[in-house]
């Protein structure tokens, strides 16, 4: 194992070389490549044009999610595209890390020997020093440590927004849910401490970042790894005293931490925003027993009635498994029971699908996918109506937007602009007169409700310049200059996700 010394060999051999990054999986993997991005540029490699065709850049890093029955599959298919292109051109590498380099390991160099490096979630911060060694060896690098280096929040990072940030509260997890593999790839919890969080937050709103996100793969324990069973709740409000930090989110909490001195931070905090994403899983206790889910129906619902009680207006999502192993109708319809009670605003709705690894894998009563696909679509299909219901609601109110990009596919050709509410409802209004950037707020009036999203169709009644429009624009006139530079595109700028990916049955992260 080398020394973490040797992290970032900024050499100008590769001035000129170019990256690309491909994500899959959880908010973690998109946080942890932004820390990727970072650390290639500080070693002199710029982001390869937008726009780059497969296997154009000089270095393609995977960074990869081992939670779908199939995700080896899909990397080595698009490791076994890669190999003729790398193969007519030397000096090309590709690197794999991620959930899925940490558990395969030496695997993929067997099966994709053309592979440069394969780096484990716990040292990220090596890939530069493993990229430089893999080119002057020439021969693989296979370097996976066993628990974390360094803390990701202490990288470079090259944020995909100038406007919105995560952060990093707390890496791995200490449950052992029977249909996840997050925990033995990424560990256990490991907290940071409060103040390097508030200075990592003031130094982002000092460079205009308005809003952010607290991220956790159990980001309400935070606290237990320190000995501070209300860590969580005092961050909450000790960001509440950050001036010009406007907006505040976190993801993803478990029930089985969320506690009252939470629910009061959220509520007494103004730029806490009321909006809460809290997965469910299943509504069945014998089957919320099965996944090893530390809580059961009427705790769940309890703690939704007290959320809506302090929050009335708060929006919350979830994530639910269909099909999990031993699942009846019986145990089905007591999902579609705590739906209809909890009124989400959106449910992320997966299929179960086995993961290599897990104790469910293993179990009895595994449930046909006829049966999965017919329960999956009855659910989906209750979830679209309630969160139609819930966002007719919205019609007729004045809301904040704070203006985001990327978020409307087809704003370009309806000359709307697309901004998120406080609740975190996706709205599409009307493009005003005066000039409006990313990160501005604007206030506007409901018209209509989809399932999805809202429209402002009249016109914006107050557009409110903000530090966080500024930090866009001055980054978007550098990107510029690189393009006319060096021949550089413009990377994608947007809010971060706000809810988890879509994974296949839920990463196990909350």
């Amino acid at each position: 194992m080398t020394s973490s010394s040797d992290r970032s060999p900024a050499v100008d051999v590769h001035s000129t070389r170019t990256y690309e990054i491909r994500t899959y999986g959880c908010q973690m993997n998109v946080h942890d490549s932004e820390r990727l991005a970072g650390l290639l540029e500080e070693a002199g490699y710029v982001r390869a044009p937008e726009g780059t065709g497969e296997g154009e850049a000089d270095v393609v890093v995977f960074n990869t999610c081992a939670v779908r029955e199939n995700a080896d599959n899909r990397l080595y298919g698009n490791l076994g595209r890669l190999a003729p292109k790398k193969a007519r051109r030397p000096g090309m590498q590709i690197a794999v890390g991620g959930c899925l380099a940490q558990k395969d390991r030496d695997t993929i160099v067997k099966k994709a020997p053309w592979v440069d490096v394969v780096f484990g979630t716990h040292n990220i911060g090596k890939l530069p020093v493993l990229l430089e060694r893999a080119r002057v060896q020439q021969e693989a690098q296979v370097e996976i440590a066993e628990s974390l280096e360094t803390f990701p929040s202490t990288l470079p990072t090259r944020r995909e927004s100038a406007y919105a940030a995560w952060v990093s509260i707390s890496v791995g997890c200490n449950n052992t849910c029977t249909f996840c593999i997050v925990p033995a790839l990424r560990g256990k919890e490991k907290d940071r401490r409060p103040g390097d969080i508030l200075a990592e937050i003031e130094a982002l709103v000092a460079e205009g970042v308005s809003e952010i996100t607290l991220l956790g793969q159990n980001v309400n324990a935070y606290g237990s790894d320190i000995g501070d069973r209300e860590a969580f709740s005092k961050l909450l409000r000790a960001c509440g005293r950050i001036e010009g930090l406007e907006r505040v989110r976190f993801t993803s909490p478990h029930p089985r931490d969320f506690t009252d001195d939470v629910i009061a931070a959220m509520a007494e905090t103004p730029n806490v925003m009321p909006q809460l994403h809290m997965p469910l899983q299943s509504g069945s206790d014998t089957v919320l027993k099965a996944m090893r889910r530390s809580y059961r129906q009427e705790r769940y619902l309890g703690i939704i009635r007290k959320v809506r009680e302090a929050i009335p207006d708060a929006a919350i999502t979830t994530d639910i498994i269909v099909g999990f192993p031993g699942e009846t109708e019986a145990d089905f319809e007591q999902t579609l029971h705590v739906v209809r009670e909890a009124r989400f605003a959106q449910a992320f709705t997966f299929q179960y699908s086995k993961r290599p690894g897990t104790p469910a894998a293993e179990m009895d009563g595994q449930v046909p996918k006829e049966v999965v696909q017919q329960r999956y679509e009855r659910l989906v299909a209750l979830q679209e109506e309630i969160s139609w219901e819930e966002n007719k609601k919205q019609v007729g109110r004045t809301l904040e937007l704070m203006v985001a990009e990327g978020e409307g596919r087809k704003d370009d050709a309806t000359r709307r602009l697309s901004g998120r509410a406080p609740d975190n409802r996706l709205v599409h209004f009307t493009r005003p007169e005066e000039p409006v950037r990313p990160g501005d707020v604007v206030t506007v009036r409901v018209t209509y409700a989809a399932p999805h999203h809202l429209l402002a169709e009249g016109p914006v009644l107050n557009v409110r310049r903000t530090r966080a429009g500024d930090a866009w624009e001055r980054r978007n006139a550098q990107e510029q200059q690189k393009k006319q530079g060096v021949m550089l595109g413009l990377p994608k700028v947007g809010v971060p996700e706000p809810l988890p990916v879509a994974t296949g049955g839920g990463c196990g992260c909350d």
